[in-house]
Parts: C-alpha cells; sequence; structure tokens
C-alpha cells in the first residue's frame, strides 16, 4: 500500500466497518435492552421477557458474533489493499 489513495481508502472502508458494528452492538444493547424493553415485556424467551433477555444475554451473544464478524470483515480487506500479516 504504497500511495496516499489506497490508504484512504483502506482507512475509510475500516472505519465503516466500526461504524457499522458499533450501530448494530448500541441497537441490539441499548435500543433493545434499555429503550424497547417495555415494547417486548409481552414477548418471553427462556422464562423472561425479550427486553430483559437482550439486556442480559442477547447483547452479549450480539457482541460476540460482532468479534468475529469483525475480523472476518477485516482479515478481508486486508487481503485486498495488501496488508496482511
Amino acid at each position: 500500500m504504497a500511495d496516499k489513495s489506497t490508504s484512504n481508502a483502506y482507512w475509510a472502508a475500516n472505519v465503516r466497518v466500526i461504524l457499522i458494528s458499533l450501530a448494530i452492538w448500541f441497537v441490539c444493547s441499548f435500543g433493545l435492552g434499555i429503550i424497547l424493553r417495555p415494547a417486548l415485556s409481552g414477548i418471553h424467551i427462556g422464562g423472561a421477557d425479550l427486553g430483559f433477555w437482550f439486556a442480559q444475554n442477547g447483547s452479549i451473544y450480539v457482541f460476540l458474533v460482532l468479534i468475529f464478524a469483525y475480523a472476518a470483515k477485516m482479515n478481508k480487506l486486508d487481503k485486498e489493499y495488501g496488508v496482511e500479516e
């Protein structure tokens, strides 16, 4: 990655992946677990309402999936821009 335009494109793609991951995590943890919890109280999963489940378990599961998805996407971007390890 020698020229400046390739470097800027790689950085823009990296920031885009980070922002999308943060938005997904925010919606699942804060949105579904806190803001929409009263609306989700009628839906039960595993003996608890869905809002409580997202606040306690769901956001953690989503975070774990996001870790692996981020690693896979960044490996793909690294290969695409020639900066793989």
